[in-house]
């Protein structure tokens, strides 16, 4: 902020700094791992899911594949059970 007939800043305005500081290599490696961390969090929220729910359909298929079901082996699991 200047005014008409001074040219250099006001007191108590903030001075931006011309060029941006060099970053120091460890500055650098926390930058580069805190994207990391975000970017698998982001992959994380995606495919977690994804694979859940792929597994679930590979299981159903390879049932009735079989000639079963996820509730046919329940019920014989509890008369197992039941049984003993």
């Amino acid at each position: 902020m200047t005014t008409e007939t001074q040219e250099e800043p006001l007191e108590g305005s903030p001075v931006l700094p011309s060029a941006p500081a060099k970053m120091s290599w460890r500055e650098k490696r926390y930058q580069r791992r805190r994207r990391r961390v975000w970017l698998e969090e982001i992959l994380g929220w995606i495919l977690v899911p994804v694979i859940v729910i792929a597994c679930y359909w590979v299981l159903n298929m390879t049932l009735t594949a079989v000639g079963t079901s996820p509730g046919a082996i329940v019920d014989g699991v509890k008369a197992v059970i039941d049984s003993l």
